[in-house]
């Protein structure tokens, strides 16, 4: 029997839920089928918004962050679409009174940094909160999900729109599900090993996915928007990186104090300026640094007890493991079997080049208290390491997503090489945006605003022609 559906989105997370739901409310009373392809199974729904913390840049839901659209162009050094970051400016604060209709709350909790460019708000709940919320108003309103399957080719018709999807299910049998519309919302290739080499370069194989959800975006999406036409953007070379604990599996398990003290790798010598900027500048260039330059691709976060004198350290910690602490810096080396001699080195160097009478140490942001003389430097945050207990955390890069991906505009369309490919749309992580460096608190934003977007245009274009 010929399978055909109004709508069909491919992925569960912000953006494909906000896409579903947003399809099949605009259809209003005349009701559409609107289907769901998910290659996870139920269990494992959500993709990277289950595991998200899913902070956005925001002061309140109704209120952006300073200078939103600015940062975001900056941070790329240019790069992103203008068009794209203003609609995202404009359309933020409508889709979190969106999700609060369905029942997402939202807080502006303390995050775990300690010094951030902008601040930041949060759903009660994180990410999940968005998922199970944003799955029961669509399931509510009618939208079928088909999980354990995965979606293989876009099919389009000879006058260029599109005609069905080409599916596979977990037993192997495959299906054509017929369509005047496509959302794709599945997500980057950061499990891919072949893309990762390719665009990264040997070893980016081996990056640890930062949650469980992650493992599942693998490329496909992309690969198949771009057989569909589809043509590229964003950063083919860029992702956004995490130094966290390998002993932990809690998902976002980063340390995040490393500047407060020092990281060395394993033969005790520092390779990374831990000062250079708020942590939010760092982190991504620290945990890519660990992975392609540092022995072992681990390194070591080392401090001593005044790490205790800042108020609320342990937000910035959020792995589940205590630190390895001892009594003296040589056994907190052989505790965690780096070279002894090269640490006692390392912290009495950098120890001499902390100056005597500085300005006052303050964590909560750049203060200016810096080495003289060292290489590496330390930019910010210098005090000496001599107060015993001392304690370490290792540290490796762990990928929450990438930067490349297939061309869109700010209606969510996807762009092929004579403009947009009528009926089929995309948003989040699949779609190429961000460039040089992560735009922080937008990731889950982006996923939500043009899901929604992607969502009521597919059903304005499937009901249009």
């Amino acid at each position: 029997m010929e399978e055909r559906y109004d709508v069909v989105v491919v992925g569960h997370g912000a953006a494909g839920l906000a896409a579903a739901l947003a399809a099949a409310e605009s259809a209003g009373s005349n009701g559409a089928r609107v289907l769901v392809i998910e290659r996870a199974p139920q269990a494992a729904r959500g993709g990277n918004t289950r595991w998200s913390p899913s902070y956005m840049r925001l002061e309140a839901p109704d209120r952006l962050a300073p200078r939103f659209e600015e940062d975001m162009l900056e941070t790329s050094g240019g790069r992103s679409d203008p068009a794209y970051v203003k609609r995202l400016a404009g359309d933020a604060t409508p889709v979190l009174a969106w999700l609060q209709q369905h029942g997402v709350t939202f807080d502006r909790p303390p995050n775990y940094f300690l010094t951030a460019a902008a601040p930041r708000i949060q759903p009660v709940g994180a990410g999940a909160a968005i998922v199970e919320a944003l799955a029961r108003a669509a399931g509510d309103a009618g939208v079928t999900f088909a999980y354990d399957t995965d979606a293989q080719s876009i099919e389009r018709a000879a006058d260029g729109r599109v005609a069905a999807l080409h599916v596979r299910d977990a037993a192997g049998t495959e299906r054509r599900i017929e369509t005047d519309a496509i959302v794709l919302a599945c997500g980057g290739f950061e499990c891919d090993p072949v893309a990762m080499r390719e665009h990264l370069g040997a070893g980016a194989e081996s990056i640890r996915p930062i949650t469980p959800g992650t493992a599942y975006n693998t490329g496909g999406g992309i690969r198949m928007a771009i057989a569909a036409g589809a043509r590229t953007a964003g950063d083919w070379n860029g992702v956004h990186v995490e130094p966290v604990d390998p002993r932990s599996d809690h998902p976002e398990a980063v340390v995040l104090t490393y500047p407060y003290g020092i990281v060395v790798d394993r033969n005790g010598k520092r390779f990374f300026d831990e000062g250079g900027g708020r942590v939010d500048e760092t982190w991504e260039t620290l945990a890519r640094t660990i992975h392609f330059d540092v022995p072992g691709r681990t390194a070591y976060a080392i401090f001593d007890a005044s790490l205790g004198d800042i108020p609320d350290y342990g937000r910035a910690v959020c792995t589940d493991r205590e630190p390895i602490r001892a009594g003296t810096i040589g056994a907190l080396a052989a505790a965690l079997e780096i070279d002894a001699a090269g640490l006692e080195q390392t912290i009495a160097a950098y120890n001499a080049a902390v100056p005597v009478d500085a300005t006052p140490f303050v964590a909560t942001r750049v203060d200016g208290l810096a080495t003289a003389g060292l290489v590496p430097p330390k930019s910010n945050w210098a005090r000496r390491i001599e107060r015993a207990p001392f304690l370490a955390y290792p540290l490796v890069c762990a990928i929450c997503y990438t930067f490349g991906g297939i061309e869109t505009d700010a209606d969510a369309r996807v762009i092929g090489p004579s403009g947009p490919i009528p009926g089929l749309f995309a948003a989040g992580e699949i779609t190429g945006q961000f460039y040089g460096k992560a735009p922080g608190g937008t990731s889950v934003l982006r996923a939500l605003v043009f899901g929604r977007i992607a969502g009521e245009r597919a059903f304005d274009s499937r009901a249009n022609g």
